[in-house]
Protein backbone atom coordinates (compact mmCIF):
# COMPACT_ATOMS: atom_id res chain seq x y z
CA UNK A 1 0.00 0.00 0.00
CA UNK A 2 1.38 3.41 -1.03
CA UNK A 3 1.77 6.55 1.01
CA UNK A 4 -0.69 9.42 1.40
CA UNK A 5 0.55 12.91 0.57
CA UNK A 6 -1.04 15.88 2.34
CA UNK A 7 -0.40 19.25 0.68
CA UNK A 8 -1.23 22.42 2.63
CA UNK A 9 -1.10 26.07 1.60
CA UNK A 10 1.65 27.11 4.02
CA UNK A 11 4.14 25.51 6.43
CA UNK A 12 2.27 26.40 9.65
CA UNK A 13 -0.90 24.69 8.40
CA UNK A 14 1.09 21.63 7.33
CA UNK A 15 2.42 21.38 10.89
CA UNK A 16 -1.14 21.34 12.26
CA UNK A 17 -2.09 18.52 9.88
CA UNK A 18 0.95 16.50 10.93
CA UNK A 19 0.04 16.97 14.61
CA UNK A 20 -3.59 16.02 14.02
CA UNK A 21 -2.57 12.84 12.19
CA UNK A 22 -0.39 11.79 15.13
CA UNK A 23 2.31 10.48 12.83
CA UNK A 24 5.98 10.22 13.72
CA UNK A 25 7.51 12.41 11.01
CA UNK A 26 11.05 13.32 10.14
CA UNK A 27 11.79 16.83 8.93
CA UNK A 28 13.05 16.89 5.34
CA UNK A 29 13.82 19.77 3.00
CA UNK A 30 10.37 21.27 2.29
CA UNK A 31 8.26 18.44 3.74
CA UNK A 32 7.65 16.05 6.66
CA UNK A 33 7.66 12.29 6.16
CA UNK A 34 6.72 9.21 8.17
CA UNK A 35 6.43 5.56 7.28
CA UNK A 36 2.85 5.98 6.06
CA UNK A 37 2.45 9.64 5.08
CA UNK A 38 4.11 12.77 3.70
CA UNK A 39 3.04 16.32 4.60
CA UNK A 40 4.20 19.20 2.41
CA UNK A 41 3.19 22.75 1.65
CA UNK A 42 3.04 25.53 -0.85
CA UNK A 43 4.13 29.02 0.19
CA UNK A 44 1.11 30.77 -1.24
CA UNK A 45 1.15 30.76 -5.04
CA UNK A 46 3.89 28.69 -6.67
CA UNK A 47 2.63 29.12 -10.25
CA UNK A 48 1.35 32.19 -12.09
CA UNK A 49 0.13 33.22 -15.56
CA UNK A 50 2.83 34.16 -18.06
CA UNK A 51 3.20 37.67 -19.45
CA UNK A 52 2.57 38.30 -23.21
CA UNK A 53 6.27 38.28 -24.09
CA UNK A 54 6.36 34.57 -23.19
CA UNK A 55 3.95 34.00 -26.08
CA UNK A 56 5.90 36.22 -28.46
CA UNK A 57 9.02 38.30 -27.57
CA UNK A 58 7.71 41.08 -29.81
CA UNK A 59 4.81 41.62 -27.40
CA UNK A 60 7.17 43.01 -24.78
CA UNK A 61 6.88 46.31 -26.65
CA UNK A 62 3.50 47.95 -26.02
CA UNK A 63 1.67 48.81 -29.21
CA UNK A 64 -1.93 49.51 -30.21
CA UNK A 65 -1.48 47.19 -33.18
CA UNK A 66 -1.06 44.15 -30.91
CA UNK A 67 -4.21 44.83 -28.88
CA UNK A 68 -6.34 43.16 -27.79
CA UNK A 69 -4.11 40.33 -26.60
CA UNK A 70 -6.33 37.25 -26.17
CA UNK A 71 -4.39 33.98 -26.37
CA UNK A 72 -6.09 30.82 -27.59
CA UNK A 73 -4.40 28.87 -24.83
CA UNK A 74 -3.04 30.44 -21.66
CA UNK A 75 0.52 29.81 -20.50
CA UNK A 76 1.66 29.38 -16.91
CA UNK A 77 5.06 29.40 -15.25
CA UNK A 78 6.67 28.75 -11.89
CA UNK A 79 7.31 31.89 -9.85
CA UNK A 80 11.13 32.21 -9.69
CA UNK A 81 11.24 33.22 -6.00
CA UNK A 82 9.56 29.95 -4.93
CA UNK A 83 10.89 27.63 -7.63
CA UNK A 84 12.75 25.45 -5.10
CA UNK A 85 9.57 24.63 -3.16
CA UNK A 86 7.73 23.97 -6.42
CA UNK A 87 10.35 21.42 -7.43
CA UNK A 88 10.03 19.73 -4.03
CA UNK A 89 6.22 19.62 -4.17
CA UNK A 90 6.21 18.53 -7.82
CA UNK A 91 8.60 15.69 -7.03
CA UNK A 92 6.43 14.51 -4.12
CA UNK A 93 3.24 14.65 -6.19
CA UNK A 94 4.83 12.38 -8.79
CA UNK A 95 6.58 9.95 -6.45
CA UNK A 96 5.77 6.36 -7.35
CA UNK A 97 5.14 5.38 -3.73
CA UNK A 98 2.44 8.09 -3.35
CA UNK A 99 -0.96 6.78 -4.38
CA UNK A 100 -3.32 9.22 -2.62
CA UNK A 101 -3.06 13.03 -2.57
CA UNK A 102 -5.05 14.93 0.06
CA UNK A 103 -5.50 18.55 -1.07
CA UNK A 104 -5.42 20.59 2.15
CA UNK A 105 -5.01 24.11 0.80
CA UNK A 106 -7.43 26.71 2.20
CA UNK A 107 -11.03 25.65 1.69
CA UNK A 108 -12.06 28.26 -0.83
CA UNK A 109 -11.72 29.31 -4.45
CA UNK A 110 -8.22 30.77 -4.02
CA UNK A 111 -6.94 27.71 -2.16
CA UNK A 112 -8.37 25.48 -4.87
CA UNK A 113 -6.64 27.56 -7.56
CA UNK A 114 -3.28 27.42 -5.78
CA UNK A 115 -3.28 23.60 -5.78
CA UNK A 116 -4.72 23.15 -9.28
CA UNK A 117 -1.97 25.30 -10.79
CA UNK A 118 0.70 23.23 -9.02
CA UNK A 119 -0.86 19.96 -10.14
CA UNK A 120 -1.21 21.27 -13.69
CA UNK A 121 2.41 22.47 -13.88
CA UNK A 122 3.71 19.29 -12.23
CA UNK A 123 1.84 17.07 -14.69
CA UNK A 124 0.31 14.80 -12.05
CA UNK A 125 -1.39 11.69 -13.45
CA UNK A 126 -2.83 8.43 -12.14
CA UNK A 127 -3.24 9.45 -8.49
CA UNK A 128 -6.25 9.20 -6.19
CA UNK A 129 -6.94 12.85 -5.28
CA UNK A 130 -9.11 13.77 -2.28
CA UNK A 131 -10.23 17.27 -1.24
CA UNK A 132 -10.08 18.13 2.48
CA UNK A 133 -12.66 20.83 3.24
CA UNK A 134 -12.55 22.25 6.78
CA UNK A 135 -13.86 25.28 8.65
CA UNK A 136 -11.23 25.47 11.40
CA UNK A 137 -7.83 24.03 12.21
CA UNK A 138 -8.78 22.18 15.35
CA UNK A 139 -7.64 18.57 15.48
CA UNK A 140 -11.22 17.36 15.48
CA UNK A 141 -12.10 19.38 12.37
CA UNK A 142 -8.93 18.35 10.51
CA UNK A 143 -9.58 14.65 11.17
CA UNK A 144 -13.22 15.06 10.14
CA UNK A 145 -12.13 16.79 6.92
CA UNK A 146 -9.71 13.97 6.08
CA UNK A 147 -12.25 11.27 6.90
CA UNK A 148 -14.97 12.93 4.80
CA UNK A 149 -12.66 14.09 1.98
CA UNK A 150 -14.36 13.90 -1.41
CA UNK A 151 -12.94 13.12 -4.82
CA UNK A 152 -11.23 16.25 -6.15
CA UNK A 153 -13.44 16.10 -9.26
CA UNK A 154 -16.38 17.21 -7.11
CA UNK A 155 -14.66 20.61 -6.88
CA UNK A 156 -14.04 21.00 -10.62
CA UNK A 157 -16.67 23.74 -10.90
CA UNK A 158 -15.01 25.70 -8.10
CA UNK A 159 -11.65 25.30 -9.86
CA UNK A 160 -13.18 26.41 -13.17
CA UNK A 161 -14.54 29.58 -11.56
CA UNK A 162 -11.09 30.29 -10.09
CA UNK A 163 -9.44 29.89 -13.51
CA UNK A 164 -12.07 32.10 -15.15
CA UNK A 165 -11.67 34.86 -12.56
CA UNK A 166 -7.88 34.79 -12.98
CA UNK A 167 -8.21 34.96 -16.77
CA UNK A 168 -10.66 37.84 -16.51
CA UNK A 169 -8.28 39.73 -14.22
CA UNK A 170 -5.36 38.98 -16.54
CA UNK A 171 -7.08 40.00 -19.78
CA UNK A 172 -8.53 43.18 -18.33
CA UNK A 173 -5.27 44.18 -16.69
CA UNK A 174 -3.01 43.41 -19.65
CA UNK A 175 -5.20 44.94 -22.36
CA UNK A 176 -6.67 47.99 -20.69
CA UNK A 177 -3.47 48.96 -18.87
CA UNK A 178 -1.63 48.93 -22.19
CA UNK A 179 -4.42 50.67 -24.08
CA UNK A 180 -4.91 53.53 -21.61
CA UNK A 181 -1.17 53.97 -21.08
CA UNK A 182 -0.60 54.23 -24.84
CA UNK A 183 -3.49 56.69 -25.21
CA UNK A 184 -2.99 58.86 -22.14
CA UNK A 185 0.41 57.99 -20.63
CA UNK A 186 2.26 60.86 -22.31
CA UNK A 187 -0.36 63.43 -21.28
CA UNK A 188 -0.19 62.24 -17.69
CA UNK A 189 3.62 62.28 -17.75
CA UNK A 190 3.64 65.84 -19.08
CA UNK A 191 1.20 66.95 -16.41
CA UNK A 192 3.16 65.24 -13.62
CA UNK A 193 6.52 66.18 -15.13
CA UNK A 194 7.73 62.57 -15.03
CA UNK A 195 9.64 60.47 -17.53
CA UNK A 196 6.73 58.13 -18.13
CA UNK A 197 3.45 57.04 -16.54
CA UNK A 198 1.61 53.73 -16.58
CA UNK A 199 -2.16 53.62 -16.20
CA UNK A 200 -2.92 50.49 -14.17
CA UNK A 201 -6.33 48.90 -14.71
CA UNK A 202 -7.84 46.06 -12.69
CA UNK A 203 -11.21 44.33 -12.48
CA UNK A 204 -11.78 45.44 -8.88
CA UNK A 205 -9.15 48.16 -8.48
CA UNK A 206 -10.55 50.35 -11.25
CA UNK A 207 -14.16 50.03 -10.07
CA UNK A 208 -13.16 50.96 -6.53
CA UNK A 209 -11.11 53.90 -7.82
CA UNK A 210 -14.22 55.03 -9.69
CA UNK A 211 -16.27 54.91 -6.48
CA UNK A 212 -13.66 56.98 -4.64
CA UNK A 213 -13.40 59.54 -7.49
CA UNK A 214 -17.21 59.94 -7.73
CA UNK A 215 -17.42 60.51 -3.98
CA UNK A 216 -14.57 63.05 -4.14
CA UNK A 217 -16.35 64.95 -6.92
CA UNK A 218 -19.52 65.09 -4.84
CA UNK A 219 -17.54 66.51 -1.93
CA UNK A 220 -15.73 69.13 -4.04
CA UNK A 221 -18.90 70.26 -5.80
CA UNK A 222 -20.87 70.49 -2.57
CA UNK A 223 -22.11 73.96 -1.56
CA UNK A 224 -22.52 74.48 2.18
CA UNK A 225 -25.81 75.98 3.30
CA UNK A 226 -26.32 77.33 6.84
CA UNK A 227 -29.68 77.03 8.59
CA UNK A 228 -31.06 77.80 12.06
CA UNK A 229 -33.22 75.49 14.17
CA UNK A 230 -35.17 76.41 17.29
CA UNK A 231 -35.05 73.90 20.14
CA UNK A 232 -36.98 73.78 23.38
CA UNK A 233 -35.77 72.25 26.64
CA UNK A 234 -38.89 70.77 28.25
CA UNK A 235 -39.64 69.37 31.72
CA UNK A 236 -38.50 69.72 35.29
CA UNK A 237 -34.79 70.25 35.90
CA UNK A 238 -32.95 66.95 35.99
CA UNK A 239 -35.58 65.29 33.81
CA UNK A 240 -35.68 67.39 30.65
CA UNK A 241 -35.95 66.42 27.03
CA UNK A 242 -35.50 68.35 23.82
CA UNK A 243 -38.13 69.42 21.31
CA UNK A 244 -37.52 70.61 17.75
CA UNK A 245 -39.75 73.27 16.23
CA UNK A 246 -41.30 72.51 12.87
CA UNK A 247 -43.47 74.73 10.70
CA UNK A 248 -46.37 72.30 10.31
CA UNK A 249 -49.91 73.21 9.29
CA UNK A 250 -51.32 75.79 11.72
CA UNK A 251 -47.96 77.44 12.29
CA UNK A 252 -47.53 81.15 11.68
CA UNK A 253 -44.59 80.23 9.41
CA UNK A 254 -46.24 77.33 7.56
CA UNK A 255 -44.86 77.19 3.98
CA UNK A 256 -43.01 80.50 4.52
CA UNK A 257 -40.23 81.46 2.10
CA UNK A 258 -38.07 82.16 5.16
CA UNK A 259 -37.77 78.45 5.88
CA UNK A 260 -34.96 76.06 5.14
CA UNK A 261 -37.10 72.93 4.99
CA UNK A 262 -39.79 72.80 7.68
CA UNK A 263 -37.51 72.66 10.73
CA UNK A 264 -35.26 75.69 10.29
CA UNK A 265 -34.80 79.17 8.94
CA UNK A 266 -32.43 80.46 6.33
CA UNK A 267 -31.54 83.46 8.50
CA UNK A 268 -30.82 83.66 12.22
CA UNK A 269 -32.95 86.80 12.61
CA UNK A 270 -36.07 84.83 11.68
CA UNK A 271 -35.28 82.20 14.32
CA UNK A 272 -34.87 84.99 16.90
CA UNK A 273 -38.23 86.39 15.80
CA UNK A 274 -39.87 83.02 16.48
CA UNK A 275 -38.37 82.88 19.99
CA UNK A 276 -39.61 86.42 20.77
CA UNK A 277 -43.06 85.48 19.54
CA UNK A 278 -43.19 82.37 21.73
CA UNK A 279 -41.71 84.09 24.79
CA UNK A 280 -44.14 87.01 24.84
CA UNK A 281 -47.11 86.07 27.00
CA UNK A 282 -50.29 87.98 26.23
CA UNK A 283 -51.64 87.47 29.76
CA UNK A 284 -48.75 87.75 32.22
CA UNK A 285 -45.15 88.25 31.19
CA UNK A 286 -43.95 87.18 34.65
CA UNK A 287 -45.37 83.68 34.28
CA UNK A 288 -42.83 80.98 33.33
CA UNK A 289 -43.04 79.65 29.82
CA UNK A 290 -44.94 76.36 29.48
CA UNK A 291 -46.02 73.97 26.77
CA UNK A 292 -48.78 71.41 26.50
CA UNK A 293 -48.49 67.80 25.37
CA UNK A 294 -50.87 67.48 22.40
CA UNK A 295 -49.89 63.93 21.52
CA UNK A 296 -47.73 61.21 22.97
CA UNK A 297 -47.01 57.82 21.51
CA UNK A 298 -45.15 55.07 23.34
CA UNK A 299 -44.28 51.71 21.94
CA UNK A 300 -41.76 49.02 22.66
CA UNK A 301 -39.25 48.02 20.03
CA UNK A 302 -37.28 44.78 20.10
CA UNK A 303 -33.82 44.65 18.61
CA UNK A 304 -32.47 41.17 17.92
CA UNK A 305 -28.79 40.29 18.23
CA UNK A 306 -27.07 40.97 14.90
CA UNK A 307 -26.06 38.15 12.59
CA UNK A 308 -22.60 36.68 13.02
CA UNK A 309 -19.48 38.07 11.38
CA UNK A 310 -18.43 37.40 7.83
CA UNK A 311 -15.10 38.80 6.65
CA UNK A 312 -16.47 42.12 5.34
CA UNK A 313 -18.47 42.74 8.52
CA UNK A 314 -15.58 42.04 10.91
CA UNK A 315 -13.27 44.20 8.77
CA UNK A 316 -15.74 47.06 9.00
CA UNK A 317 -16.17 46.55 12.75
CA UNK A 318 -12.40 46.54 13.37
CA UNK A 319 -11.99 49.62 11.21
CA UNK A 320 -14.46 51.50 13.42
CA UNK A 321 -13.22 50.15 16.75
CA UNK A 322 -9.48 49.89 16.29
CA UNK A 323 -8.80 52.10 13.23
CA UNK A 324 -7.03 49.29 11.38
CA UNK A 325 -7.10 48.46 7.68
CA UNK A 326 -9.01 45.53 6.14
CA UNK A 327 -5.70 43.85 5.32
CA UNK A 328 -4.55 44.14 8.93
CA UNK A 329 -7.86 42.71 10.16
CA UNK A 330 -7.58 39.78 7.75
CA UNK A 331 -4.00 39.15 8.83
CA UNK A 332 -5.06 39.05 12.49
CA UNK A 333 -8.02 36.75 11.89
CA UNK A 334 -5.92 34.49 9.67
CA UNK A 335 -3.48 34.20 12.57
CA UNK A 336 -6.34 33.43 14.98
CA UNK A 337 -7.52 30.78 12.53
CA UNK A 338 -4.08 29.20 12.28
CA UNK A 339 -3.86 29.18 16.09
CA UNK A 340 -7.16 27.20 16.11
CA UNK A 341 -8.99 30.06 17.88
CA UNK A 342 -11.58 30.91 15.20
CA UNK A 343 -13.09 29.35 12.11
CA UNK A 344 -12.12 30.06 8.49
CA UNK A 345 -11.98 33.84 7.88
CA UNK A 346 -12.59 34.18 4.12
CA UNK A 347 -16.34 33.69 4.25
CA UNK A 348 -19.27 35.73 3.02
CA UNK A 349 -21.84 33.92 5.20
CA UNK A 350 -23.21 35.43 8.42
CA UNK A 351 -25.00 32.31 9.60
CA UNK A 352 -24.15 28.77 10.70
CA UNK A 353 -24.96 25.44 9.11
CA UNK A 354 -27.47 23.07 10.70
CA UNK A 355 -24.75 20.51 11.33
CA UNK A 356 -22.60 23.03 13.21
CA UNK A 357 -25.58 24.33 15.20
CA UNK A 358 -26.28 20.84 16.54
CA UNK A 359 -22.72 20.62 17.88
CA UNK A 360 -22.48 24.21 19.12
CA UNK A 361 -22.23 23.09 22.75
CA UNK A 362 -18.62 22.09 22.00
CA UNK A 363 -17.71 25.68 21.13
CA UNK A 364 -19.50 26.97 24.23
CA UNK A 365 -17.87 24.43 26.53
CA UNK A 366 -14.45 25.33 25.16
CA UNK A 367 -15.05 29.01 25.84
CA UNK A 368 -15.28 28.25 29.58
CA UNK A 369 -11.47 28.50 29.42
CA UNK A 370 -11.83 32.15 28.30
CA UNK A 371 -12.33 34.12 31.50
CA UNK A 372 -14.29 37.11 30.06
CA UNK A 373 -16.88 34.70 28.61
CA UNK A 374 -17.72 32.84 31.83
CA UNK A 375 -20.54 35.09 33.18
CA UNK A 376 -22.25 35.07 29.79
CA UNK A 377 -21.91 31.30 29.43
CA UNK A 378 -23.59 30.91 32.83
CA UNK A 379 -26.51 33.02 31.55
CA UNK A 380 -26.73 30.92 28.39
CA UNK A 381 -26.96 27.72 30.46
CA UNK A 382 -29.84 29.30 32.43
CA UNK A 383 -31.59 30.39 29.24
CA UNK A 384 -31.09 27.00 27.59
CA UNK A 385 -30.86 28.99 24.35
CA UNK A 386 -28.08 26.82 22.93
CA UNK A 387 -30.64 24.07 22.50
CA UNK A 388 -32.58 24.33 19.26
CA UNK A 389 -30.24 26.94 17.77
CA UNK A 390 -30.83 25.36 14.36
CA UNK A 391 -34.40 26.74 14.41
CA UNK A 392 -33.26 30.38 14.69
CA UNK A 393 -32.33 33.04 12.12
CA UNK A 394 -28.66 32.39 12.84
CA UNK A 395 -28.75 29.04 11.05
CA UNK A 396 -29.51 28.77 7.35
CA UNK A 397 -27.88 26.21 5.08
CA UNK A 398 -29.14 28.03 1.96
CA UNK A 399 -27.13 31.14 2.82
CA UNK A 400 -23.82 29.28 2.98
CA UNK A 401 -21.67 28.73 -0.09
CA UNK A 402 -18.18 27.62 0.98
CA UNK A 403 -18.03 28.35 4.72
CA UNK A 404 -20.25 29.42 7.58
CA UNK A 405 -19.73 32.58 9.67
CA UNK A 406 -16.61 33.39 11.69
CA UNK A 407 -17.02 32.07 15.24
CA UNK A 408 -14.69 31.04 18.08
CA UNK A 409 -13.82 27.35 18.14
CA UNK A 410 -13.43 27.23 21.92
CA UNK A 411 -9.88 25.94 21.46
CA UNK A 412 -6.36 27.38 21.33
CA UNK A 413 -6.59 29.38 24.58
CA UNK A 414 -2.93 28.71 25.35
CA UNK A 415 -1.92 30.39 22.11
CA UNK A 416 -4.19 33.40 22.77
CA UNK A 417 -2.10 34.62 25.70
CA UNK A 418 0.98 34.85 23.51
CA UNK A 419 -0.68 37.00 20.85
CA UNK A 420 -0.41 40.83 20.67
CA UNK A 421 -2.99 42.87 22.56
CA UNK A 422 -4.75 43.94 19.36
CA UNK A 423 -5.20 40.33 18.27
CA UNK A 424 -6.69 39.49 21.66
CA UNK A 425 -9.11 42.40 21.35
CA UNK A 426 -10.21 41.29 17.87
CA UNK A 427 -10.77 37.79 19.26
CA UNK A 428 -12.88 39.27 22.06
CA UNK A 429 -15.08 41.07 19.52
CA UNK A 430 -15.69 37.77 17.68
CA UNK A 431 -16.47 35.94 20.93
CA UNK A 432 -18.95 38.59 22.09
CA UNK A 433 -20.79 38.65 18.75
CA UNK A 434 -21.01 34.84 18.92
CA UNK A 435 -22.28 34.72 22.52
CA UNK A 436 -24.82 37.48 21.87
CA UNK A 437 -26.92 35.27 19.56
CA UNK A 438 -27.87 33.14 22.59
CA UNK A 439 -29.34 36.15 24.43
CA UNK A 440 -32.84 37.63 24.15
CA UNK A 441 -33.47 40.83 22.15
CA UNK A 442 -32.80 44.24 23.65
CA UNK A 443 -36.04 46.11 24.32
CA UNK A 444 -36.34 49.86 23.83
CA UNK A 445 -39.18 52.14 24.84
CA UNK A 446 -39.72 54.45 21.88
CA UNK A 447 -41.45 57.72 22.70
CA UNK A 448 -42.73 60.39 20.30
CA UNK A 449 -44.10 63.58 21.85
CA UNK A 450 -45.62 66.67 20.25
CA UNK A 451 -45.86 69.76 22.45
CA UNK A 452 -47.27 73.18 21.65
CA UNK A 453 -46.40 76.70 22.71
CA UNK A 454 -49.21 78.89 21.39
CA UNK A 455 -49.87 77.29 17.99
CA UNK A 456 -46.27 76.34 17.31
CA UNK A 457 -45.41 72.65 17.49
CA UNK A 458 -42.26 71.04 18.90
CA UNK A 459 -41.43 67.42 18.16
CA UNK A 460 -39.50 65.12 20.49
CA UNK A 461 -38.46 61.59 19.66
CA UNK A 462 -36.17 59.33 21.64
CA UNK A 463 -35.80 55.80 22.85
CA UNK A 464 -34.86 54.50 26.25
CA UNK A 465 -33.32 51.09 26.92
CA UNK A 466 -35.88 49.13 28.94
CA UNK A 467 -34.30 45.65 28.83
CA UNK A 468 -30.65 45.22 27.82
CA UNK A 469 -30.93 41.66 26.46
CA UNK A 470 -27.96 40.80 24.24
CA UNK A 471 -26.42 44.25 24.85
CA UNK A 472 -25.21 42.83 28.14
CA UNK A 473 -22.63 40.97 26.03
CA UNK A 474 -21.83 43.38 23.20
CA UNK A 475 -22.42 46.62 25.09
CA UNK A 476 -24.72 49.56 24.49
CA UNK A 477 -23.51 51.53 21.43
CA UNK A 478 -21.77 54.74 22.39
CA UNK A 479 -20.89 53.71 25.94
CA UNK A 480 -17.38 52.76 26.92
CA UNK A 481 -15.38 51.59 29.87
CA UNK A 482 -11.86 50.31 30.36
CA UNK A 483 -12.73 46.64 30.02
CA UNK A 484 -14.40 46.63 26.64
CA UNK A 485 -14.64 49.04 23.74
CA UNK A 486 -18.42 49.23 23.73
CA UNK A 487 -19.95 48.18 27.04
CA UNK A 488 -22.26 50.04 29.35
CA UNK A 489 -21.58 51.38 32.82
CA UNK A 490 -23.75 51.21 35.94
CA UNK A 491 -24.16 54.98 35.96
CA UNK A 492 -25.60 54.94 32.45
CA UNK A 493 -28.02 52.15 33.39
CA UNK A 494 -29.27 54.12 36.41
CA UNK A 495 -29.75 57.24 34.29
CA UNK A 496 -31.77 55.31 31.74
CA UNK A 497 -33.90 53.69 34.43
CA UNK A 498 -34.71 57.03 36.12
CA UNK A 499 -35.45 58.75 32.81
CA UNK A 500 -37.58 55.81 31.69
CA UNK A 501 -39.69 56.10 34.87
CA UNK A 502 -40.25 59.84 34.33
CA UNK A 503 -41.20 59.42 30.69
CA UNK A 504 -43.71 56.72 31.61
CA UNK A 505 -45.64 59.25 33.73
CA UNK A 506 -46.24 61.69 30.84
CA UNK A 507 -49.75 61.90 29.38
CA UNK A 508 -51.59 63.84 26.71
CA UNK A 509 -52.89 67.19 27.94
CA UNK A 510 -50.22 67.66 30.61
CA UNK A 511 -48.59 71.09 30.93
CA UNK A 512 -44.83 71.10 31.28
CA UNK A 513 -42.40 73.91 32.00
CA UNK A 514 -40.10 75.10 29.21
CA UNK A 515 -36.63 75.70 30.61
CA UNK A 516 -35.31 77.46 27.53
CA UNK A 517 -35.68 78.20 23.84
CA UNK A 518 -32.42 78.10 21.93
CA UNK A 519 -31.15 78.56 18.43
CA UNK A 520 -28.91 75.86 17.03
CA UNK A 521 -26.98 76.72 13.91
CA UNK A 522 -26.54 73.91 11.44
CA UNK A 523 -24.83 73.50 8.11
CA UNK A 524 -25.53 71.06 5.35
CA UNK A 525 -22.62 68.66 5.08
CA UNK A 526 -21.10 66.86 2.10
CA UNK A 527 -20.98 63.06 1.93
CA UNK A 528 -18.10 61.63 3.95
CA UNK A 529 -15.02 60.22 2.34
CA UNK A 530 -14.76 56.47 2.52
CA UNK A 531 -12.78 54.91 5.29
CA UNK A 532 -11.55 51.35 4.88
CA UNK A 533 -14.60 49.86 6.59
CA UNK A 534 -17.24 51.87 4.74
CA UNK A 535 -15.46 51.24 1.44
CA UNK A 536 -15.54 47.49 2.02
CA UNK A 537 -19.29 47.59 2.69
CA UNK A 538 -19.84 49.80 -0.35
CA UNK A 539 -17.84 47.35 -2.47
CA UNK A 540 -19.82 44.44 -1.07
CA UNK A 541 -23.11 46.19 -1.86
CA UNK A 542 -21.85 46.98 -5.36
CA UNK A 543 -20.88 43.35 -5.92
CA UNK A 544 -17.14 44.06 -6.15
CA UNK A 545 -16.03 41.60 -3.45
CA UNK A 546 -15.85 38.56 -5.71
Amino acid sequence: MGKSLYIAEKPSVAQEFAKALHINTQRKDGYLESAEAIVTWCVGHLVTMSYPEEYDPALKRWSLETLPFIPQEFKYEVIPAVSKQFRIVSGLLNRTDVDTIYVCTDSGREGEYIYRLVEQQAGVKGKNRRRVWIDSQTEEEILRGIKEAKDLKEYDNLAASAYLRAKEDYLMGINFSRLLTLKYGNSISNYLNTKYSVVSVGRVMTCVLGMVVRREREIREFVETPFYRVLSTIGEKGATFEGEWRAVKGSKWFESFDLYKENGFKEKEKAEELIRFLSNSESDASQPLTCQIVSIEKKKEKKNPPLLFNLAEIQNECSKRFKISPDETLRIIQELYEKKLVTYPRTDARVLSTAVAKEIHKNLNGLMQYEPAKPYLQDIVKFGSHKGLEKTRYVNDKQITDHYAIIPTGQGMGALKGLPNLSQRVYDVIVRRFLSIFYPPAVYQKVSIVTKIKEESFFSSFKVLAEEGYLKVTGVPGRKNDNNDNTDSTEDKDTDAAFFARIQSLKKGMTLPVQSLDIKEGKTSPPKRYNSGSLILAMENAGQLI
